[in-house]
């Protein structure tokens, strides 16, 4: 079984999110959606538990998909979850040169590959920041986050 983790802070978990963790299902036979936290605030914990609940539901009918809040280095904790690759999603060239450099140091360290989804152009510009610059400015940001599925 094939087993891909997707990283990130997901704060929100946005439609261009889950286009990249959808299309990682159609390569992978799971996938572990990693959310990650900065182990020195302790709010954040609590705040990357509540993030991967929710993004939990979106996905409670499928048992391929697993959502997780996790502190500490990615390749670890895909190494928890018997992952062969980290997938990333791209949306512009800049994305792409930090994301290299990680995925350069995860290879170093491990044998876990990185695999880049390109994110589609109808997504590429939705971010998690401008997301929460909408709500911060009192705009209704629900056309950038999913739905969940009843």
């Amino acid at each position: 079984m094939r087993t891909c983790v997707f990283p990130g802070t997901f704060d929100p978990f946005t439609i261009g999110h889950k286009d990249i963790a959808d299309r990682a299902l159609g390569c992978f036979d799971r996938l572990v959606i990693g959310v990650g936290f900065n182990q020195a605030k302790p709010e954040a914990g609590e705040a990357a538990t509540r993030r991967a609940q929710a993004i939990g539901r979106l996905y409670s009918h499928d048992d391929r998909v697993t959502v997780e809040a996790y502190t500490g280095l990615t390749v670890d904790f895909a190494r928890r979850h018997g992952a062969t690759h980290i997938v990333r999603g791209l949306r512009e060239v800049k994305d792409f040169e930090y994301e290299r450099n990680l995925a350069d140091c995860n290879s170093a360290i491990s044998d876990i590959e990185t695999v880049f989804l390109i994110a589609r152009p109808e997504y590429g510009y939705v971010s998690s920041s401008m997301v929460r610059e909408l709500i911060a400015n009192g705009y209704d940001a629900c056309r950038f986050l999913p739905k969940e599925e009843s």
